[in-house]
Parts: C-alpha cells; structure tokens; sequence
C-alpha cells in the first residue's frame, strides 16, 4: 500500500539506502527539467545512479517471470511478454514525466485482452497476436487523444471501492484459469467461463499429472518461503529458474509426461505494424475493448504516479504521462506485443531497491535486451505447471481481502459496489466489469450528490456556532435560520432543496423573518437548481419572508448574475459572512421594533 502522507527528503532517501552522501549538487524533485524529453531522468544525480542501476536489476528479475506469466492470461506468445519490457518501457522513460512509474504488462489489462479477443479470433494464430497488437495501437491513440481533450478526468471515476472490487474480481478469474495448467490437465476457454472451467477441470481430475502438479506447488511454496524470508529476494525468477533445471535435468518432459514451453524465439523484436484485415465490423468490436483497457490504464497509472510524486515531493506533469503512455502503447504494438500499463507492484519494487528516477527502468530493458540476445534457449524447458503458478501467485496478490473487509467495516454501501463489481468480473467478463465499476462510481457520486446532508447553523451550549442536522428545525437567532447546502445545486437535488426550506419555512417556531442561504459549500449552480431557487424566492416572499445569500464564491456569483438570481432577490441581500447577516438581521429587526414601538 503506497503511502501518500509520507515525503521522504532526498539526502534522507540516500542515508536510508546506505549509499554515502557526496553528491550536494542541484538536484531539485520539486522543479521541473526545462528539456522536453527525459522528464523521468534528468536531472541526474551522481550518487543516485549506482542506487538506480541496482534498482533495475532487481525490476528486471521480478518483472520478467511476471510478464511472461501475463502472456497466459493475455494468450500472446511467451516472448511477448519479454518485449513490452523493450520498446514500451524505453519510450515511457524518454516520453513520460514520472521519475518513479514503471511501465510493462499487466494482470488488468491482459485479463480485459484475453477475456475479449478470444470471441473475435482464435487464440494462438497469427490473427490474435496481430489483433492484440492493434489494440495496443488503438488504446495508445485514446491515451493521446485523452491529453489533447483534457479527458484525463476520466481516472477521477473510478473510485478506490470499485478499483478493489475489480482487482479482486480479476484476480479470482486469473486464479481459476490456472487450474489446468498446474495440475496437467486439458485447458479450457477459462476467462470467458470460469464456471464452466471449474466443472471442466473436476471431470478432468482423473486425468491429473502429479508430477506437474508436484512442480506448480514447489514453485508456490518455494517463492512464498523466500518472500517470508526477504521480500527483496526475486523468489519468482529464482523459482522459475530452478523448474527449468529441474526440467532440463531429468528430462520431465519425456520422462514424466510434464508440458514444456517449447522453442521460445530469441533476438529483438522487428518494428512493424500489426498485419491484419480490417473491416468496419471488427474494428468496431475492438474500439470497446481498446477504450476498456484505456480506462483501466488511466486510473492505475495516474494514482500510481500521484502518489509517488506526492511521496517525494515531485511535480508530476499528468499529461505529459498520458503521452508517454499513448506512445508506449503505440511502441508495443509496432514491435509484436500487447497493451501496457503502469505498475503500482513494479513501481514499488523498484522504490523499495532505492530507484528514484527512470534509469533504473532503463536499466531493466538492458538486462531484458540481454535476455532476449543470449538466454531464450533455458526457457524452452520451463514447464508449463510452473509458469501458471507462477500466475496463480500473481493472482492471489490481486485478492485484496483485506481492503473489502476494511470497505465492508467502514463504509458498507460502498462494500456492496465492490461486491457486485468483483462478481460481475467473475461470472459475467471482465470488460463488463469494468463498464460496471464506472457506472457503479458514478451512481456513488450522484446518490451523493441527490441527496447531500445539508445543515442548518446554531448555537451550541457553550455558545459556539456549530452545524446541525435539518430535522433540528433550529434558527440562529428567533426569526433567522441559516440554512447551508452542502453540494453542488443541480437538478437531481434541486427538489431536495425545494423540500428542505419548504419543511423548515413551514415548521418554523418563531416565524420566520428573514431566511439565509450560506453557500460556502456550492461551487455549481445549474439552471434546474437556478429555476428552484427562483421558486423558493417567490414561495418566501408570498409569506413574507426575506431571502438573503452569504459566503458566495466570486464564481457562483457571475451564475447568480447570468441567472438574473442577484437581480431579482437584490444585491443588498448577498453578504460575504454569516456574521454580515446576523449584524444587519440584527440592526434592521432593532429598527423595525423601534418603529412599532413609537
């Protein structure tokens, strides 16, 4: 879990790390590079570049298991996932504004690929990977267009309840579709049906491989007991590494009847565009799935680079990320791979080894360059029951139990969205879900928004103001109730409002003489809420009963204008405190009683 509240000073960053503190030069996080280019980089400090290179030696040891175990998700080719740690990750480093964001394949994004594609082509032809291309392509240009329409709002949307449940939705769904691999048996479509993947899998039990079996259990056991040891330990590539010499050694696959990777390409992935025959019909059905993932990247990625920057105390330019994800997305499909996204777990990886800026993440795609050079023949005797458990350990971090249990002990309206969201993953897909986990956030803000707790002001016993609830009827002071609004007036609360003042106006004791509206919390007012404030003018005024404003912001006085509200009620009647009220009420009342008196 990131902390936000946390700022760690850089000479403080430096010590924690053991690395001496020489350099003093300019190293500034707080101001930004005046270069266009290397945001993430520059400005480069000396000292720090020795803690970065660690960093990304321990990127690249934890993030090339896990990439490749995405691409069993995804359904790409294994060497698929080698590559969005190449060309996407570099371009993001050149491109991108965060020093700390890290960019590769994803669990979210692979899950929404896989579960999609698979109904629009079959997987494991040239077809699939050529379509998992061109929807890397196309949620690239929605990731650049988002900053040139300033759509970067949209990550706003999916609040943190609806990002869990679907986290652990996915993860749930990933987790099921491991089954087969670790235990040796025939697949089956797994994301689209896990249902039915869970029937299939127990009709296939006696079929089951003990030997593969055997294997994904030492690889599970073997990476949780060095995590409990060092969580510094890359246990997932240590892990995969022993199944391959296990394999190569005793020759599982023909010996024991355990499935192989096979031949795993090497070399570096060729630039070229994705071959495919575009119609009107499919690019339609990959525009969806494309915007579904463009979603999921904007909200992951922005509150993963929000953080860190809030961390370190760094500017953080949003849409310059947005850019260098479009342009890492646009690079991974031109060189034979899928969508990318930003990491919160690679990013903390990478934090937790002292990296700081974006070399460590350049260095991550020299040792992976390397790989793809020198090392691809080992992969060949991988097993496949390791590499789904593997997968299965990246889907069991995904079940955030412990957050629903926090969500369901704090806030339990919101539990039930998390809930529905995460069955909606299961049962129904994961592109469904995601649609739903921003309806379901939007529903939340509006249900706020509908029915917002207003207040009215009081005097409390020791004679303090204080808000209390509506239902209180209290006035202020006898014949003046202040009434505070606490959301922006629109048109789904503007009966609200109606009702509210209509309630306390009618069971007034005193009557009322003057009503105050305090507006401190209003920053909107639409032209629903502008007509129902004109009515409630009209309503006070046949009973008598002066309207006044107070604590107007500068804007919703310019609405009030627009609206004619300031000319109709008077600009004598706006006051800029509570206080201003209570003197005039005062005065005016004094003068009125004076009047009646002579």
């Amino acid at each position: 879990m990131l902390r936000n509240d946390y700022v760690l000073p850089w000479n403080e960053a430096l010590r924690l790390s053991g690395a001496p503190i020489k350099d003093t030069s300019t190293y500034d996080p707080s101001k930004p590079t005046s270069v266009p280019l290397f945001r993430g980089i520059l400005p480069i400090s000396r000292v720090q570049v020795p803690l970065d290179i660690v960093a990304g030696l321990t990127f690249a040891a934890t993030a090339m298991p896990e990439t490749m175990g995405y691409t069993k998700i995804a359904g790409t080719p294994i060497v698929t996932g080698l590559y969005t740690l190449v060309v996407p990750l570099a371009l993001f480093a050149c491109f991108g504004s965060s020093r700390h964001l890290c960019v590769e394949a994803d669990s979210a994004t692979a899950s929404v690929l896989g579960a999609s594609l698979i109904g629009i082509v079959a997987v494991g032809t040239p077809e699939y990977l050529a379509y998992a291309g061109l929807l890397a392509l196309i949620t690239g240009v929605f990731l650049i267009l988002a900053r040139l329409v300033k759509l970067g709002f949209l990550a706003d949307f999916l609040s943190r309840t609806v990002l869990v449940g679907f986290l652990t939705g996915v993860g749930l769904q990933v987790g099921v579709a491991q089954i087969p691999g670790m235990l040796g048996i025939p697949g089956h479509p797994g994301l689209s049906n896990p249902i039915g993947g869970l029937v299939s899998d127990f009709h296939h039990l006696p079929q089951a491989n003990p030997y593969a079996f055997a294997m994904a259990i030492g690889v599970i056991a073997a990476v949780l007991g060095m995590r409990r040891f060092s969580k510094r330990i890359p246990g997932q590539l240590l892990a995969l590494v022993g199944a391959i010499i296990v394999s190569y050694g005793f020759n599982l696959a023909s010996s024991r009847n355990i499935a192989i990777l096979g031949t795993v390409p090497g070399g570096l992935p060729q630039l070229i565009l994705p071959q495919v025959n575009l119609n009107g019909g499919i690019l339609l059905s990959l525009i969806p799935i494309a915007f579904t993932m463009f979603i999921v990247i904007l909200a992951q990625s922005s509150a993963t680079a929000r953080a860190y920057a809030a961390r370190y105390n760094e500017r953080l330019d949003q849409n310059r990320d947005l850019v260098g994800l479009g342009i890492a997305n646009i690079g991974g499909a031109l060189s034979g791979t899928f969508v990318v996204n930003g990491s919160p777990t690679m990013s903390q990886v990478v934090n937790s080894a002292g990296g700081r800026s974006q070399i460590a993440q350049l260095t991550a795609v020299t040792v992976v360059v390397a790989v793809l050079l020198f090392l691809t023949g080992p992969l060949a005797y991988l097993p496949i029951a390791a590499l789904s458990a593997i997968v299965f350990l990246i889907a069991k971090d995904l079940l955030d139990i412990s957050g629903m249990r926090r969500i369901f002990a704090q806030r339990r309206s919101e539990f039930w969205v998390a809930l529905i969201t995460s069955a909606t993953v299961f049962f129904v897909g994961v592109q469904q879900g995601i649609f739903l986990a921003i309806f379901l956030s939007l529903l939340d803000h509006v249900r706020r928004g509908y029915r917002p707790k207003n207040s009215v002001l009081s005097f409390s016993e020791s004679g303090e103001i204080g808000v209390v609830p509506v239902v209180s009827h209290a006035q202020f002071l006898p014949g003046l109730i202040v009434y505070r609004f606490n959301h922006s007036m629109y048109y789904a609360n503007s009966d609200l409002f109606s009702a509210e003042v209509q309630e306390l106006v009618s069971t007034a004791s005193p009557s009322l003489i003057w009503f105050c509206l305090d507006l401190d919390a209003v920053d909107d007012i639409d032209f629903s809420a502008a007509a129902a404030l004109r009515t409630v003018y009209d309503t006070l005024k046949q009973r008598k009963i002066r309207l006044v404003l107070t604590e107007v912001e500068d804007n919703i006085g310019i609405a009030l204008d627009r609206y004619g509200i300031t000319e109709l009620i008077g600009i004598e009647n706006i006051f800029k405190t509570v206080n201003g009220v209570v003197t005039a009420f005062e005065r005016i009342e004094s003068e009125v009683q004076g009047l009646k008196g002579s």
